[in-house]
């Protein structure tokens, strides 16, 4: 069973465009990592300061691996410098019967 991630970010004011930058940077290595079935940033139309990533990963442990990788560490900190609060992380598996 796949295991979709949405990551929901909220840019400190100013701090738009490094978040967007940030985020975006992620897509191409994200998807050559064993395990990654999508990667793909979000931007709120309505709140240029709000960004979500929709992840889809073939398990728990593709996603543990991709919490090791040398890119996600290093966007995590450029995260905790323009986030205006943490990151909220939700794991979500399809509904029973789907």
């Amino acid at each position: 069973m796949t295991l979709t991630v949405v990551a929901e970010c909220l840019a400190a004011p100013g701090q738009e465009d490094r978040l967007r930058t940030a985020l975006e940077a992620m897509i191409e290595p994200s998807l050559d990592e064993p395990g990654c079935l999508a990667y793909r940033p979000y931007a709120d139309p309505n709140d240029p300061a709000r960004m979500v990533v929709v992840e889809e990963w073939t398990d728990e442990q593709a996603l543990t691996d991709h919490f090791a990788t040398a890119h996600f560490r290093h966007v995590k900190e450029v995260l905790e410098q323009v986030l205006a609060e943490p990151m909220t992380i939700r794991k979500l598996v399809a509904a029973p019967g789907e």
